[in-house]
């Protein structure tokens, strides 16, 4: 599996990378907190996995890192995808090292 620290995401993005995020949190922690990835929750993802882009970085996303992570697990071995990527310690791990009114 493909890992991600925040600083090298936050990198990615101000560069302008082209990767999609995804937010597998619930709709409550994404409403209190994002980074502008697209709210898929954990128990959805299966059901959503149509939307998720195979050819380009994925980077998928949670609070510690643990949900995403499974989400990602399941994903490849349902659907075959070789592009996600987990945001190592999720948005726990962003606030430690990323000031926000840098983005």
């Amino acid at each position: 599996m493909q890992h991600i620290s925040a600083t090298e995401l936050f990198t990615a993005l101000k560069e302008g990378t082209d990767l999609m995020l995804i937010d597998v949190r619930e709709a409550f922690e994404h409403e209190a907190f994002n980074i502008g990835g697209t709210l898929i929750p954990f128990q959805e993802i299966l059901n959503h996995y149509s939307i998720i882009n195979k050819y380009s970085p994925v980077v998928l996303y949670c609070e510690k890192g643990v949900r995403s992570q499974i989400a990602i697990q399941r994903l490849e071995d349902k659907f075959g995808f070789t592009n996600l990527i987990n945001l190592t310690g999720g948005m726990y791990a962003w606030k430690k090292s990323i000031n926000n009114n840098d983005i």
